[in-house]
């Protein structure tokens, strides 16, 4: 899908892609109604002032459509979203397996500490990084680390928006 097409697709063809970009049903609806966009700089702009203006609720809807680092099952509403992934955590497939068992156990950590997932753009990005990051987050307090997550899925809903645009 190209600019073009979504500008001009109908609103059910639009939110199953978008919805590949960021799990926020509001935030889909939100895009679909900021349409049509003059430029693929104009479409990230508006997708992330919309993002920022969401709630609590939003991110963690948004955060809900991603599988834990690590974790090759993904949730019901990521499931169009497997190949994104695989690329997105590729720095997973050299890890070593008691990494892969230290993630997992910091991954459960992580979500009993702040109630959702550990999110983190994890394009580019090792396993060994990756568990640093987590065991760096959990020192901080709630707030701080939703702020962080946001962001965290702000950039992957722009690599996923790029992604969607690319994709033949």
């Amino acid at each position: 899908m190209n600019l073009a097409e979504l500008n001009q697709a109908d609103s059910e063809q639009a939110r199953i892609e978008l919805l590949k970009c960021c799990g926020s049903i509001k935030w889909v609806n939100n895009i679909l109604a900021a349409r049509p966009f003059s430029s693929v700089d104009q479409l990230h702009v508006q997708a992330e002032k919309i993002w920022l203006e969401l709630d609590k609720d939003d991110y963690l809807e948004a955060f809900a459509a991603h599988p834990k680092i690590g974790e090759s099952k993904a949730p019901e509403k990521a499931k169009n979203t497997e190949n994104w992934t695989r690329k997105e955590q590729a720095g997973m497939l050299n890890a070593t397996d008691p990494v892969k068992l230290e993630l997992e156990k910091q991954n459960r950590k992580y979500e009993k500490k702040f109630g959702y997932i550990f999110i983190v753009c994890a394009t580019g990005k090792s396993a060994e990084e990756m568990l640093n990051m987590l065991q760096q987050r959990l020192e901080n307090i709630p707030l701080i680390e939703l702020r962080i997550a946001t962001w965290e899925q702000n950039k992957i809903t722009n690599l996923r928006l790029n992604n969607m645009l690319a994709d033949v």
